[in-house]
Protein backbone atom coordinates (compact mmCIF):
# COMPACT_ATOMS: atom_id res chain seq x y z
CA UNK A 1 0.00 0.00 0.00
CA UNK A 2 1.29 3.48 -0.79
CA UNK A 3 1.62 5.85 1.72
CA UNK A 4 1.10 9.96 1.46
CA UNK A 5 2.85 12.65 2.94
CA UNK A 6 0.72 15.52 4.14
CA UNK A 7 1.86 17.48 1.54
CA UNK A 8 0.16 14.72 -0.86
CA UNK A 9 -2.82 15.01 0.75
CA UNK A 10 -3.44 18.87 1.48
CA UNK A 11 -1.81 20.91 -1.25
CA UNK A 12 -2.96 21.67 -4.46
CA UNK A 13 -2.27 18.80 -7.22
CA UNK A 14 -0.14 21.77 -8.91
CA UNK A 15 1.88 21.93 -5.91
CA UNK A 16 3.12 18.07 -6.46
CA UNK A 17 3.62 17.45 -10.16
CA UNK A 18 5.83 19.20 -12.58
CA UNK A 19 6.17 18.20 -16.51
CA UNK A 20 7.58 14.87 -17.21
CA UNK A 21 11.38 15.27 -18.32
CA UNK A 22 13.98 12.45 -19.35
CA UNK A 23 17.59 11.97 -19.61
CA UNK A 24 18.89 14.63 -22.48
CA UNK A 25 15.70 17.09 -22.06
CA UNK A 26 17.12 20.69 -21.15
CA UNK A 27 14.74 23.71 -19.50
CA UNK A 28 12.99 24.87 -16.72
CA UNK A 29 11.45 22.13 -15.49
CA UNK A 30 14.89 20.61 -15.34
CA UNK A 31 16.40 23.12 -13.58
CA UNK A 32 14.06 22.59 -11.05
CA UNK A 33 14.44 18.98 -10.75
CA UNK A 34 18.34 19.99 -10.32
CA UNK A 35 17.58 22.49 -7.43
CA UNK A 36 15.15 19.60 -5.58
CA UNK A 37 18.24 16.87 -6.02
CA UNK A 38 20.67 19.37 -4.66
CA UNK A 39 18.06 20.27 -1.54
CA UNK A 40 17.87 16.72 -1.39
CA UNK A 41 21.64 16.34 -0.77
CA UNK A 42 23.25 15.31 -4.18
CA UNK A 43 25.30 18.33 -4.01
CA UNK A 44 27.64 17.04 -7.54
CA UNK A 45 25.15 18.69 -9.75
CA UNK A 46 24.96 21.41 -11.57
CA UNK A 47 21.97 23.50 -11.97
CA UNK A 48 22.36 24.52 -15.22
CA UNK A 49 19.09 23.18 -17.02
CA UNK A 50 20.51 19.94 -18.84
CA UNK A 51 19.84 16.83 -18.03
CA UNK A 52 22.81 15.07 -18.54
CA UNK A 53 24.60 11.52 -17.21
CA UNK A 54 25.30 13.17 -13.71
CA UNK A 55 21.42 14.29 -13.05
CA UNK A 56 20.30 10.92 -14.74
CA UNK A 57 22.39 9.48 -11.59
CA UNK A 58 21.02 11.04 -8.94
CA UNK A 59 17.52 10.90 -10.30
CA UNK A 60 18.22 6.99 -10.11
CA UNK A 61 19.47 6.94 -6.77
CA UNK A 62 16.98 9.13 -5.39
CA UNK A 63 14.10 6.93 -6.85
CA UNK A 64 16.60 3.66 -5.13
CA UNK A 65 15.64 5.25 -1.64
CA UNK A 66 12.33 6.24 -2.09
CA UNK A 67 10.99 2.94 -3.42
CA UNK A 68 9.70 4.27 -6.68
CA UNK A 69 10.65 2.66 -10.36
CA UNK A 70 14.21 3.11 -11.05
CA UNK A 71 14.21 4.53 -14.72
CA UNK A 72 15.57 7.89 -14.56
CA UNK A 73 12.85 9.57 -16.13
CA UNK A 74 11.14 11.65 -13.91
CA UNK A 75 7.03 11.23 -14.12
CA UNK A 76 4.12 12.09 -11.66
CA UNK A 77 5.42 9.79 -8.70
CA UNK A 78 8.96 11.65 -8.27
CA UNK A 79 7.62 14.58 -9.04
CA UNK A 80 5.40 13.80 -5.91
CA UNK A 81 8.47 12.47 -3.90
CA UNK A 82 10.72 15.03 -4.29
CA UNK A 83 8.08 18.12 -3.49
CA UNK A 84 6.98 16.22 -0.05
CA UNK A 85 10.07 15.42 0.91
CA UNK A 86 11.52 18.71 0.46
CA UNK A 87 12.91 20.13 3.89
CA UNK A 88 12.03 23.67 3.98
CA UNK A 89 15.20 25.89 3.80
CA UNK A 90 17.37 23.87 1.79
CA UNK A 91 16.46 25.76 -1.24
CA UNK A 92 16.45 29.29 -2.78
CA UNK A 93 12.56 29.87 -3.06
CA UNK A 94 11.09 31.85 -5.81
CA UNK A 95 8.11 32.37 -8.29
CA UNK A 96 6.82 29.23 -10.05
CA UNK A 97 8.43 26.61 -7.73
CA UNK A 98 5.75 24.23 -6.17
CA UNK A 99 6.02 21.91 -3.27
CA UNK A 100 5.56 21.01 0.67
CA UNK A 101 8.54 23.99 1.43
CA UNK A 102 6.58 26.43 -0.40
CA UNK A 103 3.77 25.02 1.86
CA UNK A 104 5.75 26.14 4.84
CA UNK A 105 6.91 29.55 3.40
CA UNK A 106 2.84 29.91 3.16
CA UNK A 107 2.26 29.09 6.83
CA UNK A 108 4.93 31.29 7.89
CA UNK A 109 3.51 34.07 6.13
CA UNK A 110 0.42 33.83 7.76
CA UNK A 111 1.90 33.38 11.11
CA UNK A 112 3.47 36.36 10.19
CA UNK A 113 0.25 38.40 9.28
CA UNK A 114 0.14 37.74 5.70
CA UNK A 115 -3.03 36.74 3.66
CA UNK A 116 -2.04 33.84 1.89
CA UNK A 117 -3.47 30.69 0.70
CA UNK A 118 -1.13 27.58 2.30
CA UNK A 119 -1.78 25.56 -1.63
CA UNK A 120 2.29 25.24 -1.91
CA UNK A 121 2.56 27.02 -5.26
CA UNK A 122 4.43 30.20 -4.87
CA UNK A 123 2.01 31.93 -7.03
CA UNK A 124 1.57 36.06 -7.66
CA UNK A 125 -0.36 36.31 -3.86
CA UNK A 126 2.90 34.45 -2.08
CA UNK A 127 5.27 36.87 -4.19
CA UNK A 128 3.37 39.84 -2.54
CA UNK A 129 3.25 38.91 0.75
CA UNK A 130 7.33 37.91 0.18
CA UNK A 131 7.82 41.38 -1.09
CA UNK A 132 6.11 42.91 2.03
CA UNK A 133 7.71 41.01 4.47
CA UNK A 134 11.65 41.19 3.09
CA UNK A 135 10.29 45.30 2.70
CA UNK A 136 9.12 45.40 6.27
CA UNK A 137 12.98 43.35 7.79
CA UNK A 138 15.00 45.93 5.30
CA UNK A 139 15.86 42.84 3.52
CA UNK A 140 17.00 42.79 -0.55
CA UNK A 141 12.94 43.09 -1.67
CA UNK A 142 14.01 40.76 -4.37
CA UNK A 143 10.99 38.30 -4.09
CA UNK A 144 13.35 35.47 -3.43
CA UNK A 145 13.08 33.00 -0.18
CA UNK A 146 17.07 32.32 0.99
CA UNK A 147 18.59 31.22 4.34
CA UNK A 148 17.98 34.96 5.65
CA UNK A 149 14.52 35.06 4.99
CA UNK A 150 13.97 31.84 6.26
CA UNK A 151 15.52 32.66 9.79
CA UNK A 152 13.28 35.67 9.87
CA UNK A 153 10.40 34.23 9.06
CA UNK A 154 10.88 31.43 11.70
CA UNK A 155 11.86 34.27 14.55
CA UNK A 156 15.07 32.89 14.61
CA UNK A 157 17.94 35.62 15.64
CA UNK A 158 20.43 36.18 12.78
CA UNK A 159 23.62 34.68 13.10
CA UNK A 160 26.74 37.07 12.86
CA UNK A 161 27.08 35.04 9.50
CA UNK A 162 23.38 35.42 8.56
CA UNK A 163 23.56 39.50 9.46
CA UNK A 164 26.74 39.48 7.40
CA UNK A 165 24.70 38.15 4.73
CA UNK A 166 22.03 40.53 5.05
CA UNK A 167 24.45 43.41 4.72
CA UNK A 168 25.93 42.31 1.65
CA UNK A 169 22.81 41.94 0.29
CA UNK A 170 22.23 45.25 0.64
CA UNK A 171 25.25 46.32 -1.11
CA UNK A 172 26.65 48.34 2.08
CA UNK A 173 29.87 47.18 4.10
CA UNK A 174 28.51 48.07 7.62
CA UNK A 175 31.07 47.11 9.54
Amino acid sequence: MESHSWAEQTLAPAAMSGHTVNPWDIGVAVAELQELLVAHGFSRLRIDGNFGHITEAAVKAFQRQHGLRIDGCVGPKTWAALKASIQPGTRLLRRGHTGADVAELQGLLRVNGYAVDRNGVFCPTTLACVHGFQQEHKLRNDGVVDEVTWALLRGQPLTKKREQQRRRLWGRNWW
